[in-house]
């Protein structure tokens, strides 16, 4: 004779769920276990958690992992698609952990794995701000239908001192040429647009059709992102010189909503087997995503584009409102960025020697 299922659990997939109302709050959640008693006992231990909650004033336990679904569930933000990446390893380390017991102590072998595995600093630092981040969150913004937040104060988190950050490495023309030569395609309209227009990854990948804005008296058109896809959160300008107006045109009427697809879809990231094979056969297997954008930079830099229209060409935050232009200031950025198209790059050649040589002075002073 088969076990008794008690009311409150059901079975779907092979995995018991809970499916009850306790002092009158629902819960609809997995007991992450096809055993039935085990789920009996988390069955139990999730109603006593709510009564303790409703008669004692208890602070019901939750998990990090917990609090990392309703993270992902709710952010908007653009980068959410690299916090998921690092939300995934760092469940493996701290994800069964209540939330009271998620600190710097407890996330040290996360720490050491990571480092041991050739992550940076800088990397680990990204995934130790995500967890200060979403227990901040937890301490401040969520509460229970009592009113309480989900934990009673955030720890400390100390990020690790970076001192192994890799220098911006701007390609020369010839460099860009060698890589240009072994991307595919559709990645080469994104490296082509993202060398002559600064913007990053994430904003190159969502880029879409209803954020272009005709400028008809210039015979062009620039786009507009909204903030809530920048890193920044200001509305970010994207103007196009000649190179970046030949992506675009190139790309009008393939896709209704993307401007740069593959395959009828959008693309979720640049950085991928293709780019590191890519690089790989150009001989540059050290060349980021993000050097892309140092490129647009420093060529802009080596063309005399003064420090301001070098921010808003870049989209850096500043005290100026960057989408709100008069013709000439818009007509006066466009040539700034024309500048970066040209091909002659003496100085920025001249930088990439002055970077060489010290890296083999550093090299030489090590030794």
């Amino acid at each position: 004779m088969g076990q008794k299922v008690p009311p409150g659990l059901i079975k779907r997939n092979g995995i018991w769920h809970v499916a009850k109302t306790v002092s009158g709050k629902r819960i609809r959640e997995s007991t992450a276990t096809s055993n039935l008693p085990e789920a009996e006992r988390y069955l139990t231990y999730r109603a006593e958690q709510i009564r303790q909650a409703e008669i004692y004033g208890v602070r019901p336990k939750r998990t990090f992992r917990e609090a990392t679904i309703r993270y992902l569930r709710e952010e908007t933000k653009v980068s959410i698609g690299r916090e998921a990446e690092l939300i995934k390893t760092l469940d493996l380390f701290i994800g069964d952990l209540n939330l009271e017991a998620v600190h710097i102590g407890s996330l040290q072998y996360y720490i050491q794995n990571r480092r041991a595995a050739g992550w940076k600093k800088r990397t680990v630092n990204y995934g130790l701000q995500v967890v200060r981040h979403i227990l901040n969150l937890c301490a401040s913004e969520w509460r229970d239908e009592r009113g309480m937040t989900w934990l009673a104060h955030t720890p400390k988190i100390k990020l690790l001192t970076v001192d192994d950050k890799k220098e911006p490495s701007p390609l020369t023309p010839e460099e860009q040429v060698r890589l240009f030569n072994e991307l595919p395609k559709n990645l080469a309209n994104m490296v082509l647009f993202k060398v002559n227009t600064g913007c990053r990854e994430a904003e190159v990948c969502a880029l879409k059709w209803e954020w272009e804005i005709p400028i008809t008296a210039l015979n062009t058109s620039v786009f507009i992102i909204p903030g809530q896809g920048v890193k920044n959160r200001q509305d970010r300008l994207v103007v196009l010189n000649r190179r970046a107006s030949g992506v675009v045109e190139e790309m009008r009427g393939v896709h209704p909503e993307f401007v740069i697809t593959y395959r009828g879809r959008p693309i979720k990231k640049m950085y991928g087997g293709a780019w590191t094979e890519a690089r790989k056969r150009a001989g540059l297997p050290n060349v980021r995503v993000h050097d892309l954008k140092h490129t647009f930079g420093r060529r802009l830099q080596a063309a005399g584009v003064s420090f301001e229209d070098r921010q808003d060409l870049l989209g850096h935050k500043s005290g100026r409102i960057t989408t709100h232009y008069s013709m000439p200031e818009l007509e006066n950025l466009i040539a700034a960025s024309d500048k970066a198209c040209s091909q002659e790059g003496h100085k920025i050649d001249t930088m990439v020697i002055l970077r060489k040589k010290r890296a083999l002075s550093a090299g030489a002073n090590m030794a």
